[in-house]
């Protein structure tokens, strides 16, 4: 009985891949200028015996992100002398060379990640063409507890070392496991690479003013950004755009009538208390009323659900969903796994 219902979901599986493979639209005709600058091997690349001028003229080559490295993700003030901030760089340098070789030897080649972006931009360009799309990557390596993937004016910023792979060493060390818990440190991994991209690109669209909130509407409100996330990355597995394992995703579908009577029975749709709804609609490491293996942000899977029956009544277009009323898509799906 446990290897049908394997089988079966292993074809729900292959089906809904093979639907949203069908469902993409062709956009090798939209030109896209994409560059990728490894910002990381210029630095590590600097000689130290010379930083001061060094370190000029990688500002020089990169006049915004240069700044930003030193100041934002380096954290030194900008007012700090040269020669102080030279010594603070000579040392993150040496601090960080293991990082970054190892850094190098995953990511010598990144060709195939700036492929997957470039396609997700053009059907960015496709769904939302008047939103004007970043024309550069730039590669970096940063501190482990500090940023990592960002979204600067015209670039998609990559922090190489938030993906070196769930079991790398670093991750383990008990300053970044208090930044970065165990449950988020296995997502850094180069698969991610374009999730994290496209996710600060719908956050840029589409900022997120549900704070304070009813429960249902938060749910919405994040599944309908789950949604966009697979139209703008269709051949990623959706368990990598909500961040759950392949197996807990499985769970989430096999039980999907049980998550959702979860939130009827206790009435919690309608609640507006934020230190009740970030238990459902937030990072966590499982969600504790549904048992331990249960993930957590399991109210945004539920929302995600709502949407996409919602839209396959609807037919409409990614971009009138995120401007039409959340209420409305609720009522219209009439959701009842």
């Amino acid at each position: 009985m446990r290897q049908s219902l394997y089988f079966l979901l292993l074809l729900v599986s292959l089906f809904v891949s093979c639907n949203n493979k069908k469902d993409t639209p062709d956009v090798s005709s939209i030109k896209i200028k994409l560059t990728t600058h490894r910002f990381e091997q210029d630095l590590f690349a600097a000689d130290t015996n010379n930083i001061i001028p060094a370190l000029a003229n990688l500002i020089a080559q990169y006049p915004s992100f240069g700044e930003n490295f030193l100041s934002t993700i380096l954290g030194i003030d900008p007012k700090t002398s040269p020669d102080t901030t030279a010594l603070y760089v000579k040392g993150f340098i040496s601090g960080y060379r293991t990082v970054y070789d190892s850094s190098q030897k995953l990511f010598a080649d990144f060709k195939p990640y700036e492929k997957q972006l470039k396609h997700a931009l053009q059907l960015v360009k496709y769904y939302f063409p008047a939103y004007k799309i970043p024309a550069n990557i730039i590669t970096y390596i940063g501190p482990a507890d500090g940023y990592g993937d960002i979204l600067d004016e015209d670039a998609l910023i990559i922090g190489l070392h938030a993906h070196l792979g769930k079991d790398f060493p670093l991750y383990k060390t008990g300053s970044i496991e208090e930044t970065y818990p165990a449950y988020i440190s296995a997502r850094f991994t180069p698969e991610y690479i374009p999730v994290n991209s496209m996710v600060n690109i719908v956050s840029d669209m589409f900022p997120d003013k549900t704070e304070d909130k009813r429960l249902i509407v938060q749910m919405i409100e994040k599944g309908r950004r789950l949604y966009l996330l697979n139209k703008l990355l269709p051949e990623t597995g959706e368990h990598l755009l909500i961040g759950y394992t392949e197996v807990q995703l499985k769970d989430s579908y096999a039980h999907e009538g049980t998550i959702w009577n979860f939130f009827i029975q206790n009435n919690f749709l309608q609640v507006a208390d934020n230190n009740l709804i970030k238990n459902y609609v937030s990072e966590g490491p499982k969600t504790q009323e549904l048992g331990e293996k249960a993930p957590g942000n399991i109210g945004s899977f539920a929302g995600w659900q709502i949407v996409k029956k919602y839209m396959k009544k609807s037919g409409i277009t990614p971009d009138s969903l995120m401007k039409t009323d959340v209420e409305k898509i609720y009522q219209e799906a009439k959701y009842k796994p």
